[in-house]
């Protein structure tokens, strides 16, 4: 069974919004090597539809990018993507797959099917899987930031808490900070 990896950027207050992040080559190589390291991407479907109304055009070099944003979106476009949706079926980009039904079950199974990892990129759903105790570690983009606005993560709640351990801590040259916990429960 693969372990389901939480990953995502957030500010020193806890915004999770994607505009609010120091995003540049280093950033985007970190997150292409996480992808490279697992075996598919969950998502909910606004993380999706915000993915899937971008990507494709920078991989297909529509769009001007630099050669970190071409390989990132390379990478994501040949990855499986799973996508957890109570109000569409249909995820017509490449490799798309629809994970509907019981949320606990239907994550287990693509765990179980997926030897080298998930990693899971939705806030939101994060809340949700957490809340199932599934999520095995959390791979966060700390950025050098206070938002001051929301969305934040976990913004929902969480029954109780999380007992973390570090297991790694990398500085970027943006002076964001890239951490890496496993669950100590």
């Amino acid at each position: 069974m693969g372990l389901l990896t939480f990953s995502l950027n957030i500010t020193l207050d806890g915004c999770v919004d994607h505009r609010e992040g120091t995003v540049d080559d280093d950033t985007h190589a970190f997150f292409t090597r996480l992808m490279d390291e697992s075996g598919a991407m969950l998502w909910g479907r606004v993380t999706y539809e915000m993915m899937e109304s971008a990507w494709p055009a920078v991989a297909r070099g529509d769009h001007e990018a630099s050669p970190a944003m071409q390989k990132w979106a390379a990478t994501l476009e040949t990855k499986p993507k799973y996508v957890v949706s109570t109000t569409r079926t249909d995820f017509p980009w490449s490799n798309s797959h629809h994970i509907a039904g019981d949320l606990r079950e239907g994550v287990q199974k693509l765990k179980d099917a997926t030897p080298a990892g998930v990693l899971l990129g939705s806030g939101n759903l994060a809340t949700e899987l957490d809340r199932l105790d599934l999520i095995d570690e959390y791979r966060m983009v700390v950025h050098p930031r206070i938002a001051g606005h929301g969305p934040t993560l976990y913004q929902g709640g969480l029954p109780s808490t999380r007992r973390l351990e570090l297991v790694s801590a990398k500085p970027f040259r943006n002076g964001a900070l890239a951490l890496h916990y496993r669950r100590a429960d």
